[in-house]
């Protein structure tokens, strides 16, 4: 083939042909120092498409985009346009096919119908203390009665509503529980549980009402591999220091206590979580950047002015290499103490980077440290890109870093003056950090949570300092001090600090006004939010400035998002219509709160869910309830008796039977089994100025917005119920005139507090 034809060059022809690609080219060239950083995002960019597919794509095709992609990158020339175009595009289909095979390692059975009373024997892999009463018990299963071994679960989630008493991780349990598949979204692209725990190994979740009993403590060796003793060794540690600490500060505080040593958050109650949460004090709660560093720089520092006390050592050795290396080990220690959360993997791999600088002689660039932690998490754990902290954690420390990239340039170039000006700059420092942080998570906050702390800094300005200069110090004498006994000092004064911690938590999320609730914006904008930031705050020249148009064009069409008129979820038991105030009735019981909640924070209503309940708008009776809706009439079904009446008189049916023959008159039909197959419905309507009634412009359902992934693929139920004759659901039969809602493979779940 010529060189003048081919994809390349054709590619080359284009890039060459582009409006101001030499321009273009010619600013990147500048910035050739922070090629590297984009590297991760492109990586990321490719994790993102394949997760935003909606179906799997095959293995082979997968694996061949890079081949296909390098294959363009090499015929490009090197410093053109083209090249870094195709740098890019072979990073993002690494990443793309770097999602796909996790996927596939980590493929595990997922229990496919609710099991009630089943027979479990596992080995205790996590204990986590409840606030109110029993534990969460995570299990490696052994067994389970009544499933063959293919299609046993290899790790379940169970809530145990009593305690056993000297249970340990590592210990072999028989339990009787009532297991579920993994949770449904609440709502059609809500938070994905049950995606969460197919990366997890966990197919399924449940309860137990009996403590369990233990069968036999963990093997002295040899059963197992070293891998997996080591990792159990290491839970039991983390579960005694655990109870060392709540049994010298119990209550609220001794959570809390746990939760900064030990990441384990289950003890602290939804209330203080919510306080903090509002407040903007959440990510205390989460072991992240600030606590690793505040645990290594102490160690740093106690190291060196330890060794800077033997003139003899101190005067012939570089002691700041021994410092760092001893801060490195006390980074690890702590992570791994700690639980090894995405957001200490990730502060964790940056110090360990800037303290093999140090002991290297070589100074660590800190962006580049940034984008060489992202690669690695999301090179191991590609699903951490979907995570919110993830998200957040990154995002605040690349703002923190940009902008003190720039304060540096102009700082830099002044002269100091006295000694006011370094302690102006520590509480400037401290003022300009929280700001940072606060605006740079905002869009994560409100994407992901749909709320914003608007007094965020006044909480921040007074935890901070106490986190930084008491609480944290504190915990690392704890646990220096737990070996000998002598850990209850250092918990007293660290327990004084977090009460006055979570006290400005209380304080700051009671004052009016502190939560902004904002519904559901669309992905776009949070994509046009997200790389507006990236653009800003990783390069370095004035076309920087260009991010902030895209994070304006992101604020612009925020408010773009579409949501629906009416919601119908648990199998009919609970429906939400659109009211003339813009909020919505609901019509239900309390046993579907959580999911109403869900329904709510989407919506951007502020409303508890037990006074949606009580919000008026339909007529109920013995048999059902009746609700207008922009001229349609919406029947509610709570009993089949009103099926007849519902088919003359209604406009939309839900919560009944399948469609009788003859019920002609309603335009759509969800009946109860494809809302309990296919999750909650959303009917989106549309009313033109001329016409007496609202007409549907389209039925969506949770299975038809997850697509056909291996976490939403549960064939079981319906082969089973088309074997016994059951009813058919919506994505089934041919007489329902409901916009096609896909096809259903979901068991029935009813989600709780606890699978999430």
């Amino acid at each position: 083939m010529p060189p003048s034809s081919g994809p390349a060059a054709a590619a080359r022809r284009f890039a060459a042909g582009f409006p101001g690609s030499a321009l273009v080219m010619e600013q990147l060239e500048r910035e050739r120092a922070r090629w590297f950083v984009w590297l991760p995002v492109a990586f990321g960019s490719g994790i993102a498409i394949y997760f935003a597919l909606p179906s799997e794509p095959d293995l082979w095709s997968t694996l061949a985009l890079p081949a296909i992609a390098l294959g363009l990158l090499l015929a490009s020339r090197s410093a053109s346009l083209a090249y870094v175009a195709g740098l890019m595009l072979f990073v993002m289909s690494l990443g793309f096919a770097a999602a796909k095979v996790r996927t596939e390692t980590v493929r595990a059975p997922v229990l496919q119908q609710e099991l009630r009373y089943a027979d479990v024997e596992g080995v205790v892999e996590l204990i986590e203390p409840r606030p109110t009463r029993g534990e969460r018990l995570t299990l490696r299963v052994t067994t389970i009665k009544g499933l063959a071994a293919d299609q046993q679960p290899a790790r379940i989630r169970v809530r145990a509503m009593r305690k056993t008493e000297r249970l340990r991780p590592g210990d072999t349990i028989r339990l009787r529980a009532t297991l579920r598949p993994p949770a449904l979204p609440a709502i059609p692209g809500g938070y994905d549980f049950s995606r969460w725990a197919w990366f997890q190994g966990l197919g399924a979740t449940g309860f137990s009402l009996a403590p369990a009993t233990i069968v036999s403590q963990p093997p002295g060796g040899g059963a197992h591999s070293l891998a997996r003793e080591a990792r159990e060794h290491l839970e039991r540690i983390r579960h005694a220091i655990g109870e060392r600490i709540r049994a010298t500060v119990p209550g609220e505080s001794g959570a809390i206590a746990v939760s900064l040593i030990t990441g384990e958050r289950g003890g602290i109650t939804e209330q203080t979580n919510d306080a903090y949460r509002d407040s903007g004090l959440v990510h205390i709660l989460s072991i992240s950047g600030l606590h690793m560093v505040i645990m290594a720089g102490f160690v740093f520092a106690f190291a060196r002015i330890a060794l800077a006390a033997f003139p003899s050592i101190a005067l012939r050795y570089a002691t700041k290499k021994w410092a760092a290396a001893a801060a490195l080990l006390g980074a690890i220690s702590y992570l791994l103490i700690s639980g090894a959360a995405i957001a200490t993997v990730r502060a964790t791999l940056m110090i360990a980077i800037m303290f093999v600088a140090v002991m290297l002689d070589r100074q660590a660039l800190a962006m580049r440290n940034v984008a060489i932690a992202a690669l690695l998490v999301l090179i191991v754990l590609p699903e951490s890109l979907l995570d919110a902290g993830f998200q957040m954690s990154f995002a605040a420390v690349v703002s923190l870093i940009g902008a003190y990239e720039a304060v540096r340039e102009r700082t830099g170039q002044q002269s100091r003056g006295g000694w006011l000006r370094p302690v102006a700059f520590f509480l400037g420092g401290i003022v300009l950090s929280t700001v940072i942080a606060s605006i740079s998570v905002a869009p994560f906050g409100v994407y992901h949570f749909h709320r914003s702390q608007q007094y965020a800094l006044i909480a921040n300005m007074i935890a901070v300092p106490i986190c930084n200069l008491v609480i944290m110090p504190s915990a690392l004498l704890t646990l220096i001090a737990l070996p000998v006994g002598l850990e209850a000092l250092p918990l007293a004064v660290m327990a004084k600090g977090i009460d006055v911690m979570t006290a400005t938590a209380y304080w700051v999320a009671s004052l009016p006004g502190a939560i902004l609730h904002i519904g559901a914006i669309p992905e776009m904008s949070f994509a046009l939010l997200v790389f507006g930031g990236l653009w800003l705050m990783l390069w370095q020249t004035r076309w920087r400035a260009l991010g902030l148009a895209a994070i304006g064009a992101g604020i612009l069409t925020s408010g773009g998002a579409e949501h629906p008129d009416i919601l119908a979820g648990r199998g009919g038991a609970l429906v939400a219509v659109r009211g003339t105030d813009g909020r919505y009735a609901v019509i239900g019981s309390r046993a579907g709160s959580y999911e109403l909640t869900r329904w709510l924070e989407r919506d951007g209503d502020n409303r508890p869910a037990r006074d949606a309940l009580r919000a008026k708008g339909a007529r109920c009776d013995g048999v059902g309830c009746i609700i207008e809706k922009d001229g349609l009439r919406i029947a509610v079904a709570q009993h089949a008796s009103a099926t007849d009446e519902d088919c003359r008189n209604a406009d939309i049916l839900i919560g009944g039977p399948r469609r009788p023959r003859g019920c002609t008159r309603p335009l759509a039909v969800l009946d109860r089994w494809s809302l309990r197959d296919d999750g909650t419905h959303a009917i989106f309507l549309a009313k033109d100025p001329d016409a007496s009634r609202a007409r549907i412009v389209r039925v969506e359902s949770v299975t038809q917005r997850r697509g056909a992934r291996p976490w939403t693929e549960r064939p079981q139920r319906r082969m089973e119920r088309k074997a016994n004759h059951e009813r058919p659901s919506a994505g089934e039969r041919d007489n329902s005139t409901v916009p096609e809602a896909g096809n259903s493979n979901s068991a029935p779940h009813i989600p709780d507090d606890d699978d999430q």
